[in-house]
């Protein structure tokens, strides 16, 4: 079991993620006693009888005002079992491109939903971005459990139609959990609730601390070396008048002095001679870890380069269909002209046939759409200037995913999964 637990939190506008987030802070004592007392006289001003623990982590007086989350924010909690680092994603439709953000390294999300309201539309389209993402846990969090009549036979329908859509997606029954919680009173989340005798699972955290993860989360052991070159070290000093390396952090695999790699998308072979850290020379390195490359070749090496092991080097390509979900305010259209950004490269890129868009409230795909709007997925056909060392993501999430940038202005306009992915998710044609 890892010792690392990376989760974010998705849901609805007011379903209590920023409650939940704090309640799971305040329970594992991840706050200072000031931090506490600044809540709770807060609290007190608004006239609440008990501290608004979402206080602490909606901690921008504009968030404050307006009541909501409105960035991705990372908090840092720990038990004696197990460290986390949770994404707190905000729930409002147009912020989905901050849910797709903070999940695409998580290994289980936490998605809330208004025990009062269901499964919603916002609920369908939260899932199904998990599951194209490749999100391997997941957990639905029925909050305010304790504001329904009949909570067991509420708790009972909700996780059915729950458990419906996420076969439909791809995830077993083993990889999701519901559990019944209010966020406002601590309910199943550090410990089990009385008030729920109908539950008989573990609590919220109880299932954080115990859930089996992949550690490296690359989603294939067996995939060999990826390495995407991030900056070339040539020190040139008198005490280092010869060295040359290559910097960057390990997207798969594992390398090792005396292992031959190809650089890609020269497609040269060298071997590595060295493997050196801030802290002396590695014996073996693995996915996840930064460290710098020193080949036993002069080589012309650059930013943006991939050396991989040569058993399964992928072949550079510069026309590939990938899945999109497109997050600018301007729909997406044929023969778009935008930036692509893989790993550690950035090159140009044309948008050619829009082939499909994904409805996910129908769970249907439709041919040929005229263009994709804000918050739409779709599969779509791409050529590039640059061959690229790419993954199918279904094989590996980190050389598998790319980002579509704009060229004038520099923001993020899609994060995109190469490969068909909307093939792994059960849905009909909108023919």
């Amino acid at each position: 079991m890892s010792d690392l637990l990376r989760l974010a939190t998705a849901g609805s506008v007011d379903d209590g993620k920023s409650t939940l987030v704090g309640r799971l802070l305040y329970d594992t004592k991840s706050v200072l006693a000031d931090q506490i007392d600044a809540v709770t006289r807060a609290s007190v001003d608004k006239g609440l009888a008990t501290p608004d623990l979402s206080l602490l982590v909606d901690g921008l007086r504009a968030e404050r005002e307006q009541g909501i989350t409105i960035d991705v924010a990372y908090r840092y909690f720990a038990t004696p079992q197990r460290s986390f680092v949770l994404a707190d994603t905000p729930g409002h439709v147009q912020y989905t491109r901050n849910t797709v953000s903070g999940a695409s390294t998580a290994q289980l999300v936490i998605l809330l939903v208004d025990a009062r309201k269901g499964v919603i539309e916002q609920t369908r389209r939260h899932a199904a971005v998990l599951a194209l993402l490749g999100v391997p846990k997941l957990v639905l969090a029925v909050n305010k459990i304790d504001l329904v009549d009949d909570a067991a036979t509420v708790f009972a329908e909700i996780s059915a139609e729950f458990n419906q859509l996420t076969r439909t997606l791809g995830w077993s029954d083993d990889d999701v959990l519901e559990i019944p919680v209010s966020a406002l009173h601590g309910d199943n989340i550090a410990t089990r609730s009385n008030s729920t005798p109908y539950y008989t699972g573990p609590s919220l955290i109880e299932h954080l601390e115990s859930v089996p993860v992949d550690a490296d989360s690359t989603g294939n052991h067996t995939l060999g070396l990826r390495f995407p070159v991030q900056y070339v070290i040539r020190p040139r000093t008198a005490e280092y008048p010869d060295y040359r390396g290559y910097a960057g952090q390990i997207a798969a695999g594992a390398v090792a002095p005396g292992d031959e790699v190809v650089v890609l998308p020269s497609g040269i072979r060298t071997t590595v001679e060295r493997i050196d850290t801030p802290d002396g020379e590695l014996a073996v390195a693995q996915t996840g870890r930064s460290v710098t490359l020193i080949l036993a070749d002069d080589v012309d090496i650059s930013r943006g380069d991939t050396i991989a092991s040569v058993a399964d080097a992928p072949e550079p390509i510069d026309t590939f269909d990938a899945t999109v979900c497109w997050l600018g305010d301007k729909p997406l259209r044929p023969g778009a002209r935008l930036l692509l950004k893989h790993g550690t490269r950035t090159t140009q890129a044309i948008v050619g046939a829009l082939l499909e868009r994904f409805d996910e409230q129908r769970m249907i795909a439709d041919p040929n759409p005229e263009s994709l709007a804000l918050n739409d997925i779709g599969r779509v056909a791409l050529r590039v200037a640059e061959p690229l060392a790419v993954d199918d993501y279904r094989v590996n999430r980190h050389t598998g995913s790319f980002l579509l940038i704009d060229p004038s202005g520099g923001n993020t306009l899609a994060a995109g999964l190469v490969g068909d992915v909307l093939s792994a998710v059960e849905v009909g044609t909108g023919v």
